[in-house]
Order: C-alpha cells, then sequence, then structure tokens
C-alpha cells in the first residue's frame, strides 16, 4: 500500500506510521518529498487494513496497490478457471459457452416444467434452472413452491439429462437442496449477504454468483471472494444488469462491459442473464448475443410454457415457440465467434 502523509505531517507522526508498519512485518520505504511524505509498504493486509493506517495522526490518503480480492485475482491463477460436471460439461476458459434455460419460478404443474425441460434440451442447453424460493420485493407476491419445487427439479433433471440450477436464499436450506440441485445460485439481493456466502463456500457444489442490484465491479468479486476463502473455488458469475434510473424501457441496464473487465482481473467464469438484465422478451437475443461476443462464458434465459399466466416474471420470459427460434439463431451464433477465434488463433 502507499501511504501519502499530509503537507504538515510531523516529523513524530510519520515515524509512528513507519514503526507500525515494522512492527507488523511490513517492509517500509519513505521519501521526503517537497509537498508529502510518501510510504511506501509491502506487507500482508489481512493484518492491517487500510482503514487502520488512515487512522493514523498525519496520513493524508492510503492508495491500495494489488485489488484485494486476491482468490478471484487473475495475479494469484493467470489460468482460467474451468469448472467440470459429472455428464462432462464444462464451463469457463476456452469451452463452448453454455446455456441455461427455465421458468423463473416452479410452479404447480410438473407437466408444464417438463414441457419447458425437453425443448431446452432439444435445443441444446446444458442446465435448467428454476425457482424454489422466491425473493420477492412484495409480501404478497409468489414466494415459491420450496421442496415441492425442488423435487420437479430433480424430476425433469433424471427424465431430461439436464443438469439443475435454483437459488438457495437461506444457510438453513442448503442441507436440504443439496440432495436436489446441481448448481446453487446466489440471487442479486443476497450478493453481500455474508452468512450465506460463507455456507455455500463450505459447500462443494458450483455457485452462480448474480451480481447485485449496485453492486461495483469490485465488491462483485469480493462476494465471490468471501465464498472461496471459505473453500468453495468453483464459482460462476452472473452478469444481470444493474440499477438504473431509466426504467421506462428496460428493467435494468445491462453491463456488457463488465465481462471483458472482469476476465481482464479474475480467472473466473462468467455467464450474462439478458432475462433479468432486460426485463424485456424482445431484448433478450441480442443481449445474449451481445455478452457472447464480449467473452462470456453462457447465457441464462427465463423460459415459460405460458409466460401470460406466469406467476412471476412473465414479462421477460420466452414463450416456448419463440425460445426454440431464438436458440437456433444463438446456435449458430456461437458457432460463428468458435471460427472466428480459431481463425484468430
Amino acid at each position: 500500500m502507499i501511504i501519502i502523509m499530509e503537507r504538515n505531517a510531523t516529523k513524530v507522526q510519520i515515524q509512528r506510521v513507519i514503526d507500525f508498519l515494522k512492527d507488523n512485518d511490513f517492509q517500509v520505504r519513505h521519501n521526503v518529498g517537497q509537498v508529502h511524505t510518501v510510504i511506501d509498504a509491502i506487507g500482508d493486509k489481512t493484518t492491517i487494513t487500510p482503514g487502520r493506517i488512515a487512522a493514523f495522526d498525519g496520513v493524508k490518503e492510503v492508495k491500495i496497490i494489488r485489488e484485494p480480492f486476491r482468490l478471484a485475482s487473475r495475479d494469484r491463477k493467470p489460468e482460467d478457471t474451468i469448472i467440470e460436471f459429472s455428464n462432462g460439461v464444462k464451463i469457463g476458459g476456452n469451452n463452448k459457452p453454455v446455456v441455461i434455460a427455465g421458468p423463473c419460478s416452479v410452479e404447480a404443474d410438473y407437466g408444464a416444467l417438463l414441457e419447458v425441460a425437453v425443448a431446452a434440451k432439444e435445443a441444446g442447453c446444458e442446465f435448467l434452472r428454476g425457482g424454489a424460493f422466491k425473493p420477492r420485493t412484495s409480501p404478497y407476491d409468489f414466494q415459491g413452491y420450496g421442496e415441492k419445487a425442488l423435487q420437479f427439479m430433480k424430476r425433469a433433471s433424471e427424465e431430461t439429462g439436464l443438469l439443475t440450477v435454483s437459488e438457495v436464499m437461506d444457510a438453513s436450506e442448503l442441507p436440504m437442496m443439496l440432495d436436489y440441485i446441481d448448481i446453487l445460485q446466489i440471487g442479486a439481493r443476497n450478493v453481500q449477504n455474508f452468512k450465506l456466502l460463507k455456507a455455500v463456500g463450505k459447500c462443494n457444489k458450483p455457485v452462480i454468483l448474480k451480481r447485485g442490484l449496485a453492486s461495483t465491479i469490485r465488491e462483485f468479486l469480493l462476494a465471490a471472494e468471501h465464498i472461496m476463502y471459505n473453500g468453495n473455488n468453483k464459482v460462476i458469475l452472473c452478469e444481470r444488469g444493474i440499477r438504473s434510473f431509466d426504467s421506462a424501457f428496460t428493467r435494468n441496464v445491462m453491463d456488457i462491459a463488465s465481462i471483458p473487465v472482469i476476465k481482464k482481473y479474475s480467472h473466473l467464469p462468467i455467464i450474462v442473464d439478458p432475462s433479468h438484465g432486460t426485463g424485456q422478451r424482445y431484448l433478450i437475443e441480442p443481449m445474449a448475443k451481445a455478452g457472447l461476443v464480449a467473452g462470456a462464458n453462457g447465457i441464462m434465459i427465463e423460459v415459460h410454457n405460458d409466460p401470460e399466466n406466469a406467476l412471476s416474471d412473465g414479462k421477460q420470459s420466452l414463450p416456448i415457440p419463440m425460445f426454440k427460434d431464438v436458440m437456433k439463431r444463438i446456435n449458430k451464433f456461437m458457432d460463428l465467434i468458435k471460427e472466428e477465434e480459431v481463425a484468430i488463433r
């Protein structure tokens, strides 16, 4: 870290900072300039936070040289993380982008879920998504069917071969969900639920971590760091849009730039969710393609057999016929991207 002292910092104040750093095993160099004294300190920031240094009299500013997300950083692990599943599907690196499709919420009719799952399988998808526990803004909105929904997901997985994705909202739900679900999902509202992040960090299941409603990229990666710090390195990031002042046309702002930024600074795979990212059915295809061009390792799409009567997010769900058409074009698009990458290499 770099510590910049105030213009009028005394020799005693400067020495106190230097002594404190040395006492905590930091290597210290300092330069007395014409205006400010600058202290260069290298050491373990888990023992001393920048805030502790900033509290010393005479300190003007503390700058961090390295990003605080150590485990998720590409400095720590230059090669891409690749997560492999029991059916041979791989997420990350140069592997073909995956497609995760399914309804926002699993509803009471198993036949409806199976219809979506079969369509997803036929379209080349690898994963079936569906919510069993739904965090809703209003307590009067549909909250999900809980374990019954998870049982439906497991049954559909057995019939189609698709792996399953579902959101966990509370650490107490984890033991039950581990029996049914292949990938645990942390939703946007729980990205800074540190108790939950710690709990999934102690599981051996892959985790899809969605970006928070107003999370910076650094906060997003630090949320992943909480999971990895507790032992689980199988983290898949998901860009799902951030809150905007303009909700007339889109539900969120789909931050496509976050994909190459995260790929520059982190080795973790990242997918995009254009359904939540836009909230508009007609925008799903173009934004999915934009995410793939930017380097996303997969896409997540909401699909429903009857969106007009969906219990949640019908407006942003593709009806099955439209989904099939969109997937035909997306599959061709992914093939073109792959050909282009091979030609470049």
